[in-house]
């Protein structure tokens, strides 16, 4: 099924949903210890705009283009362009585990989101692979010694493998949230 023009504003909408959630989660990054824990709080956060999404286009590309367009949003911001890759490709692997379930499947649906959230790694990549720059960069907009030094500590490069997975928790807590609160749409939709 292709997207028809509704499809396509269900999706700019739900985008910009969710970019807040996103957005919500990274003003909380002012506390150092929650810039390591953002992929956690995003996930949780955009758990119920997400779901209603799913449950809204089930059809397959909308997540996909939702991802690029989180992407390209965050990249407009201010992340690097690595933001739009990972939107892009995150959001096809959720598209695609998702699709695999017809949208209906609800646990298909979980881990298609708990892949979703995994795009914010992009937005937070520069800190491990590009330290000295990121954090000079930052320095350079005002950011603090005292802040920068609280990131550099939390972010060795062991605890690149703990956001990856605080992410995927991020997406089944912040999936089973959205359908806990939107539990009679689920019924509706014929979601299981």
């Amino acid at each position: 099924m292709k997207l028809s023009v509704k499809d396509l504003i269900n999706v700019g909408l739900f985008s910009v949903i969710y970019f807040i959630m996103f957005t919500i989660a990274g003003i909380l990054g002012y506390i150092p210890v929650c810039v390591v824990i953002l992929p956690l709080i995003a996930g949780v956060l955009g758990g119920i705009p997400f779901v209603l999404f799913v449950i809204k286009e089930q059809k397959f590309g909308a997540v996909t283009l939702m991802g690029l367009i989180t992407g390209l949003l965050t990249f407009l911001v201010g992340q690097t362009w690595m933001s739009i890759l990972f939107g892009l490709v995150f959001g096809l692997l959720g598209d695609l585990i998702m699709k695999s379930g017809d949208y209906k499947n609800w646990t298909k649906n979980v881990l298609g989101y708990s892949v979703f959230t995994l795009w914010t790694i992009g937005t937070m990549l520069p800190m491990w692979i590009m330290r000295d720059t990121f954090f000079e960069a930052y320095r350079s907009r005002g950011g603090t010694d005292e802040y920068i030094n609280a990131i550099m500590g939390l972010t060795a490069n062991w605890m690149l493998p703990v956001v990856i997975v605080l992410g995927i928790v991020g997406g089944v807590i912040g999936a089973y949230l959205g359908k806990a609160i939107l539990k009679k749409h689920f019924v509706k939709a014929g979601i299981v």
